[in-house]
C-alpha cells in the first residue's frame, strides 16, 4: 500500500470561514484604525530634497510634521466618523481611525530652519533644502600662465 497525498484545490468555506474571520473577528469590539503607510517619493536637485507624499483625503490640518534631532517625521491621524451622526436609533455605530507615520534621517547638510511643506490634489510635498556649503560648486577653470 502507498500513502497519497490529498490535495483539495477547492477552498473549503467552513475551514476559510474560520481561519480568517474568526482572527479578524477578535478586535471587532475595539475601535477600529487604518494603518496605511502612503508611498513617497524622494527627489534630489542642486537646491535639496522633495519628499512628495500620496494621501488623498486628507486636509492640510490633518497634518503633523516634525522635526527632532535630524529624524523627519510626518504623520496624520483623523477619525472618520459615519454619514448619519444624528440618528438616534441606530444598531451599530462603528467609528474609524486613519492613521500614518513615516520617519526620515535627514543628514547635517540640511537647512532645518527652511524646511517647508504644501499639500494640494491629495499630494503632500516637503521641501528639504540643503545648506550652501553643501550645493555643488560650478567648475572653477583655472588658467595656465
Amino acid at each position: 500500500m502507498s500513502l497519497v497525498k490529498f490535495s483539495n484545490s477547492q477552498p473549503n468555506l467552513f475551514d476559510y470561514f474560520f481561519n480568517q474571520e474568526a482572527l479578524n473577528g477578535l478586535n471587532k469590539n475595539y475601535s477600529r484604525t487604518n494603518t496605511t503607510i502612503p508611498l513617497v517619493n524622494v527627489s534630489e536637485n542642486t537646491d535639496g530634497f522633495s519628499i512628495e507624499m500620496a494621501v488623498p483625503g486628507f486636509k492640510k490640518e490633518d497634518f503633523k510634521i516634525e522635526l527632532d534631532n535630524g529624524i523627519l517625521t510626518i504623520l496624520s491621524e483623523k477619525e472618520i466618523k459615519n454619514q448619519d451622526e444624528n440618528a438616534d436609533n441606530y444598531t451599530i455605530k462603528e467609528y474609524s481611525y486613519q492613521s500614518f507615520k513615516r520617519s526620515f534621517t535627514l543628514s547635517d547638510s540640511i537647512e532645518q530652519e527652511k524646511i517647508n511643506a504644501s499639500y494640494t490634489d491629495g499630494i503632500l510635498k516637503v521641501f528639504v533644502p540643503k545648506k550652501e556649503e553643501a550645493k555643488p560648486k560650478p567648475v572653477k577653470v583655472i588658467e595656465v600662465s
